[in-house]
């Protein structure tokens, strides 16, 4: 993943920020469940908003908006996943390390 979008998915997840960025880090096994649910929500809002300019596009006879080839949805997804077996497993997850 590059780096811009692994910092979005950090962001998220609480554990990246302009003040605090993170290079270096690790998420513990008892982080993981807000985590998925942090992803989760910004997933279901992202998808809300393509949605809704989709919809005013078509009520307004405006061109089709365009979005990022790859969703936030999609580009979440093998995070959650990991996310999900490490919690299972009671694993930490690290990086930069």
């Amino acid at each position: 993943m590059l780096q811009p979008n692994g910092q979005q998915l950090l962001e998220i997840i609480g554990k990246h920020t302009a003040a605090a960025p993170s290079l270096q880090g690790i998420l513990l096994p008892e982080q993981m469940l807000l985590a998925l649910q942090a992803l989760q929500t910004a997933i279901a809002q992202d998808e809300a908003l393509r949605q809704a300019a989709f919809a005013r596009a078509l009520a307004e006879h405006l061109p089709t908006p365009r979005f990022a080839e790859v969703s936030l949805r999609q580009r979440a997804l093998p995070l959650m996943e990991m996310l999900r077996q490490c919690q299972k497993a009671g694993e930490p997850i690290t990086w930069g390390v």
